[in-house]
């Protein structure tokens, strides 16, 4: 597989700083049940990478430090790490609000029929990905019978009272483009994705994201070897709009991958650019004893999917 690195490492993107850190974003590991063509992160069912119990004491204790009010549980599929409920009770003992970016298909898996009452029980928010409501267009990108198989999930979701405005329980779907191209208005597509699942599937949800798909991983590859690089980075770079700086995930978060070292944003932890662009990486544990977490954050080329269009988020379109 290419790496992309060196194409983005040289990079005109504007430098911007940490406002705060009210999120702690936390990689359990890179086992997936499913391998998708745009996965930044290369997950799949043959990766043995996953995030340990000793780890998560240290990120709690530093949500602990410094009174980080949400964690966001992420993957490749995180509730295949053996410790993933442990670590949802303890969040939520102390009143941390907790989000899981759920890979729908993995409640289909057997032994996992605990996801829906476990998230529902603790008020996990569910970010769920689904990224069409054609079947086609998601086989494609994520495998024959995902479709369906994310379809009776969402199902079940809605049954434990997921996506329903009385009940509190959150449920948010996760939009990528197929192919180099960005993705379409965010409201207009949610509006859509909306009316087609409640009138075939039964479906509701509360918002859709639409995200970007980042130049680096896997997709990058894909657009390396099929000479669709340049014309995307190209596609990235002339969408920017600087707008968007004021919202990118990276200014109130910091991200972990399953070691406990410490990052800007996902993406970088995916390229392994250290935390602030320092020369040496970061771990949980060296922010126990900072008086703050670093203000700076390392950017290169990658950083214009997050700023292109309507802008690209953990928490979808930035304007």
């Amino acid at each position: 597989m290419r790496d992309s690195w060196p194409l983005l490492e040289r990079s005109d993107f504007p430098r911007i700083r940490r406002r705060s850190l009210d999120t702690l974003q936390m990689n359990l590991g890179y086992l997936c049940n499913i391998a998708c063509v745009h996965c930044h992160v290369n997950a799949g069912p043959n990766r043995t990478e996953l995030m340990d119990r000793a780890t998560m004491q240290t990120a709690l204790a530093v949500i602990d430090r410094f009174g980080i009010d949400t964690l966001d549980v992420t993957g490749g599929s995180p509730e295949m790490n053996p410790e993933f409920r442990w670590l949802v009770e303890q969040a939520r003992s102390r009143g941390v609000h907790v989000m899981d970016r759920l890979n729908p298909t993995i409640m289909e898996e057997p032994g996992y029929e605990w996801v829906a009452p476990f998230l529902a029980e603790h008020a996990v928010e569910a970010i769920a990905s689904l990224p069409c409501y054609s079947k086609e267009n998601v086989d494609a990108q994520r495998g024959n019978g995902v479709f369906e198989a994310s379809i009776k999930a969402l199902q079940t979701l809605n049954e434990h009272g997921y996506g329903r405005p009385e009940s509190g329980r959150i449920l948010n779907l996760v939009y990528n483009p197929l192919g180099p191209s960005l993705p379409p208005p965010q409201e207009a597509l949610e509006q859509s994705y909306r009316e087609l699942l409640a009138e075939q599937f039964g479906i509701v949800f509360n918002r859709l994201y639409t995200l970007a798909n980042m130049p680096i991983q896997r997709f990058g590859a894909v657009l390396l070897a099929k000479g669709q690089f340049d014309d995307y980075m190209a596609l990235l770079k002339n969408s920017y709009r600087r707008d968007n700086l004021n919202a990118v995930m990276c200014r109130d978060l910091v991200s972990v991958d399953y070691r406990g070292y410490v990052y800007d944003c996902d993406f970088n932890q995916m390229l392994g650019l250290p935390l602030a662009g320092g020369s040496q990486r970061t771990h949980l544990s060296d922010l126990l004893d900072a008086e703050d977490v670093p203000r700076g954050i390392a950017v290169a080329d990658h950083c214009y999917g997050c700023t292109a269009g309507q802008g690209s988020s953990c928490g979808g379109a930035l304007s």
